[in-house]
This record gives structure tokens, sequence and C-alpha cells, in this order.
């Protein structure tokens, strides 16, 4: 086998195997086995709603400044979070 394709074939790995730790992390945070499954999370319609998010959104802010949180998730996260806001 050719040294390129080699390097080619442990790319992939390394990118199948990342995704498979992403998709981990995803369900072991939500406890959701199957993301068809999972309904949306609910809209705040309560002010108590609303900071709840927005605390939510503060902490995940923070984690991601510490590195806990990859770039990806971190947006993803935040999309999710922001859609569950009301403006009124």
């Amino acid at each position: 086998m050719s040294p390129s394709s080699i390097g080619k074939r442990n790319r992939e790995q390394a990118k199948k195997a990342k995704a498979d730790a992403k998709r981990h992390r995803k369900e072991s945070q939500t406890g959701v086995e199957d993301e068809a499954d999972a309904s949306p999370a609910p809209t705040p319609t309560t002010p108590e709603a609303t900071e709840n998010v927005l605390e939510m959104l503060a902490a995940l802010h923070q984690q991601y400044d510490d590195g806990a949180v990859s770039f990806e998730d971190f947006e993803e996260r935040k999309a999710e979070l922001l859609a569950r806001l009301v403006v009124e």
C-alpha cells in the first residue's frame, strides 16, 4: 500500500472516530439515544424560563472559553438555546 493511501485511510479513520465520539458525547449529555425521537425543547413563556435559558447560554459560553466544548458543539448548542428564547 502506498504511503498516500495509508495517510488517507488514517485520516478517514480519525474522522470517523471523531464523529463517533461527538455522537456519544451528545447522547450522554441529552440522555437521548436517537435524535429523531427527541421532541423539541419547550419555548420559555415565563420570565423565569427565559432567565433559565440565558443562564444556560452563559454557562455554555464559559465552557467554550474554558476549552471544555469544541467550536462546532458550541455553535450547535448556542443555536438550540437561542431558538428557545422568546422575543417580545
